[in-house]
């Protein structure tokens, strides 16, 4: 047993409002800079609707992910090396900038420039890719007005596929439309077929938190890893050359903050924490056979913390005493392990995602409401999921391979918490007989209840800091970013073309922000300088006076006039 560690998110789909925060910050923190106009390592996605990029689903077409051979053993969809070798100068098994969408800016210059006249001017939208006049026809939200209806919900590609297997289960009739919001990032998996798609071999996965990175040094564009990656989460950058993906905001993981997107989310819908994972059985439980076994195989591979067995053999492999107390208090191992509310998105890529999903329960709530029927009732929730609006197929199609037995399980959990809760606040009677009919005792639900509707900032959390004595494991050399004179060649910064000083993004920054963050008054003016603080940040370098300094005789936390 090979011990190891994983970073890994949990996000609960009930809380997800579709805001687009998430997708907003992280745009701004990681992608506005010249060349990934179109890239999201965030986006949030309303379903049913094709995805960002379009229909990436669709693994016939796009060959992402694992397979099964002949003999039983994993090999890429999308070919093994010969293949590769033969097709590393054109590889077009990969989405088209159509499909992702040619982003652009609006002429505002008319808008100032026009002379006065009768007829209002137009900003007309202009490419930035080619600086012509353009139409919009699609973007990286484009399903958001167009979700669950007739004209558009049919080219989901899991709505295609429910259809194929349950006999056009999923109608679209007015009065059964649903919608959800699915937010999406990289998956930082276990197997991940992007690194083994990449001729070479520069995107690795960090063996102290397991995030997977892109080495923009060894990077040399073949893009076999936007083919290799089902989820079509790895963009290339057609300025620099590069490859870049979501990097887990890794400078803030290594210091204990939460990533960007957890941090900004308006629900408070997402989860950190870390997980211990058996190494050297991901290839077995990766070739499992049955595809709704993926789901228990992936389970088994994360350890229970607890086990006096696996510390001692995670002591072995050096991983840290304040790490394994993490992976005790670790949300993500509770939502999924523990209580299994959370499953994976398409287990059956074979990849061993680990970003995981709780199923939204909240449209069967509104439907018994809307009904006149008591929506809280343990009676009348166990019996409408079957009818959910969202139908379970659907929901299997997308975290469990299809078994619905899985997600008709963990509806009914989340359906028996509420039930639960409510006679005890409401009744001040706590029906034991609830929490048993799902295999849970009260303790145990009530816990569940508190981590998923209440749970606080350190609750949700649970991110242990980089220890100094490993800091040269740390460099930011395998940030897909790039800094002083980059292969893009153009002086570029931490956070985006000339925004503020050309300094990678160290630890000290952050420790800075932390410290800016949690004091009463102003942070000491000495130990901001030259740092980025991604709360009021621009994106255009440090505007004067953004970090005052003091002078004799100011109040403590007094900006100097």
């Amino acid at each position: 047993m090979r011990v190891m560690a994983q970073m890994a998110m949990v996000m609960n789909l009930d809380k997800c409002i579709g805001c687009h925060t998430c997708s907003v910050t992280c745009k701004q923190a990681w992608t506005n800079r010249a060349g990934v106009e179109y890239v999201w390592f965030n986006n949030v996605e309303t379903r049913p609707g094709q995805g960002y990029p379009r229909r990436y689903e669709d693994q016939e077409t796009w060959r992402g992910g694992w397979t099964l051979n002949k003999r039983g053993r994993l090999a890429l969809k999308a070919g093994g090396r010969v293949k590769k070798l033969l097709t590393i100068f054109a590889s077009p098994v990969q989405p088209k900038l159509e499909d992702y969408y040619e982003p652009w800016t609006y002429d505002y210059e008319t808008l100032v420039d026009a002379p006065l006249g009768d007829d209002f001017p137009v900003a007309r939208p202009k490419s930035l890719i080619t600086g012509e006049d353009t139409k919009i026809r699609w973007s990286a939200n484009w399903d958001d007005d167009l979700g669950g209806v007739t004209e558009a919900g049919h080219l989901d590609p899991m709505v295609e596929k429910v259809r194929a297997e349950s006999e056009d289960r999923i109608r679209f009739e007015f009065e059964r439309t649903f919608m959800m919001y699915l937010p999406r990032i990289c998956e930082h998996c276990l197997n991940p077929s992007c690194m083994a798609s990449c001729p070479s071999g520069a995107i690795y996965k960090r063996a102290e938190d397991g995030i997977v990175l892109v080495d923009q040094d060894r990077c040399r564009g073949w893009r076999q890893c936007v083919t290799g990656c089902p989820y079509k989460k790895i963009y290339f950058n057609h300025k620099t050359g590069k490859a870049e993906k979501c990097t887990f905001c890794y400078p803030r993981i290594e210091v204990g903050l939460p990533t960007v997107c957890s941090e900004t989310c308006v629900g408070r819908l997402r989860y950190i924490g870390l997980v211990l994972y058996d190494a050297d059985r991901v290839t077995a439980a990766a070739s499992v056979k049955d595809e709704r076994a993926l789901y228990e195989a992936q389970l088994d591979l994360m350890l229970d913390p607890n086990d006096p067995t696996v510390v001692a053999a995670a002591r072995e492999q050096g991983i840290p005493q304040d790490w394994l107390d993490a992976a005790v208090r670790s949300p993500v191992y509770a939502l999924a392990k523990t209580y299994r509310v959370a499953l994976p998105l398409h287990p059956e890529y074979r990849t061993m995602p680990m970003v995981w999903y709780v199923p939204p329960l909240s449209p069967v709530v509104d439907l018994l409401r809307e009904q006149g029927h008591d929506a809280e009732d343990h009676g009348n929730l166990f019996g409408a999921i079957e009818a959910l609006r969202i139908p379970v197929e659907y929901l299997a199609s997308l975290f469990s391979a299809g078994d619905t037995e899985v997600v008709t399980g963990v509806l009914r959990r989340l359906a028996a918490m509420r039930a639960y809760l409510r006679g005890i606040t409401l009744e001040d009677d706590a029906v034991e007989a609830v929490p048993r009919s799902v295999g849970m005792t009260g303790t145990t639900m009530y816990a569940m209840y508190r981590l998923l509707a209440i749970a606080k900032y350190a609750d949700r959390y649970v991110i242990p800091k980089a220890h100094e004595e490993r800091g040269h494991e740390l460099e930011e050399l395998g940030c897909s970013l790039d800094y002083d004179e980059g292969p893009g060649m153009y002086e570029s910064a931490a956070f985006g073309e000339a925004s503020g000083r050309p300094v990678p993004v160290a630890v000290e920054t952050f420790h800075a922000l932390k410290q800016r963050q949690t004091s009463e008054g102003i942070a000491p003016s000495e130990s901001m300088r030259g740092r980025v603080n991604l709360l009021n940040w621009d994106g255009v370098g440090t505007p004067p006076g953004l970090f005052p300094e003091h002078h004799a005789g100011d109040a403590p936390g007094e900006a100097a006039p």
